[in-house]
């Protein structure tokens, strides 16, 4: 199937994957398909690398999303008849417009925004960037302005922490440990008092930096949000599990984005996350009747230089070899991730960083299986 099958009554498709696999550019091609077939859509990236912006042809993206003229793919046939709008997640900045939305009065918005532990570790709590790309994607969704949403997710192994920051991040909030900080009694109290008053007090004469009143004030303002972030929580993992979400896999043959294919497989499998399909991008195709080449012919086209006829078939012969490796991939993937028909990217003739390369892609996405076989033979070796 391709991936306008997949998105046939789909609202939200999260591209994931292992890095140098093309996942940026397949999030990019996924949107731009949509947009070309009628669907105001929305890609997004929480990636701080310009993959996006370059895929695009852009300049920069922001923290909100930026419609991308029609105009734009003039020439590289492609017409959008939908819309097309980027972003790149600025983390920091999300945060802040959450905790602006989910403080119960300006004056604890402010204190929270001011403080000087919040400023630091806005975006390095664990979860945290995670977390405000599926609160920026639930906020985009809830708009109401799009009819498809594409996000672009970091490497596999951080996309698991992708799936569990919303309950890591409630977690930490509803933890004994900010309990302590902002309540301790007892022997909590006690501790507090004696072992890192003392740590804190020094750490006050040598920098001149109240850091417990500062941690103290962070904690205690950001429990009066901890409510708020737990049914934001709550209302982003039915997001991610809802029948108008899917996953697409994104991978290569190469052997060891395929075990990490397989491995985040698993993981949404075991978390009963919509699986949509794999994408593998960069494949070497073989030709199903390859044939010897004839290197006497081959000498005589190159004007009788049998050493670079020999080099040039022994070139071939490598390819080939890879191309029946990218098949064994193919075949274990299909039996792995429980998808029949996986769609493939051929290998191109160059890397993809602009608009003209963002085309070709989407033309595998979205090309019907007869039509990518031929497109496929045209590629293989």
């Amino acid at each position: 199937m391709s991936v306008a099958e997949r998105m046939a009554g789909k609202r939200i498709c999260i591209c994931t994957g292992s890095g140098g696999v093309g996942k940026t550019t397949t999030a990019a091609a996924v949107a731009l398909g949509l947009a070309a077939r009628g669907r105001r859509v929305a890609v997004v990236t929480i990636d701080p690398a310009r993959r996006l912006a370059d895929s695009l042809g852009l300049e920069r993206l922001d923290n909100e999303p930026r419609l991308i003229e029609p105009a734009h793919f003039a020439g590289q046939g492609i017409e959008l008849s939908g819309e097309l709008w980027a972003m790149t997640l600025d983390a920091k900045r999300t945060f802040d417009e959450l905790i602006d939305l989910l403080a119960p009065d300006a004056a604890t918005r402010e204190e929270i925004l001011a403080n000087r532990i919040y400023q630091e570790l806005s975006s390095a709590v664990a979860g945290s960037q995670e977390f405000t790309a599926v609160a920026k994607l639930y906020e985009l969704d809830a708009s109401g302005r799009f009819d498809a949403i594409v996000l672009d997710t970091p490497p596999s192994r951080s996309a698991l922490d992708f799936l569990d920051a919303p309950q890591r991040l409630t977690g930490f909030l509803e933890g004994r440990a900010l309990k302590i900080l902002t309540a301790p009694t007892g022997a909590a109290a006690a501790i507090a008092a004696r072992g890192s008053g003392l740590v804190f007090s020094a750490l006050r004469r040598v920098t001149g930096v109240d850091l417990l009143t500062d941690l103290s004030a962070f904690f205690r303002v950001l429990s009066d949000v901890a409510d708020g972030f737990a049914e934001r929580a709550s209302a982003v993992n039915r997001l991610l599990g809802d029948p108008a979400t899917t996953f697409l896999i994104v991978t290569s043959p190469e052997p060891a984005p395929v075990e990490e294919a397989i491995f985040f497989r698993r993981r949404l499998r075991e978390a009963g996350m919509p699986f949509g399909g794999v994408v593998v991008n960069q494949v070497r195709m073989l030709a199903h009747a390859a044939q010897p080449a004839d290197e006497p012919a081959l000498a005589a086209d190159f004007g009788g230089d049998a050493d670079l006829a020999e080099r040039s078939l022994q070139a071939l012969r490598d390819l080939r070899a890879l191309a029946r490796r990218d098949a064994a991939s193919m075949r274990r993937l299909v039996v792995e991730l429980d998808d029949e028909h996986p769609i493939l990217v051929p290998q191109l003739d160059r890397d993809v960083s602009d608009v003209a390369g963002l085309v070709a892609v989407q033309r595998f996405l979205f090309a019907a299986r007869r039509e990518r076989s031929a497109l496929l033979a045209e590629r293989a070796f």
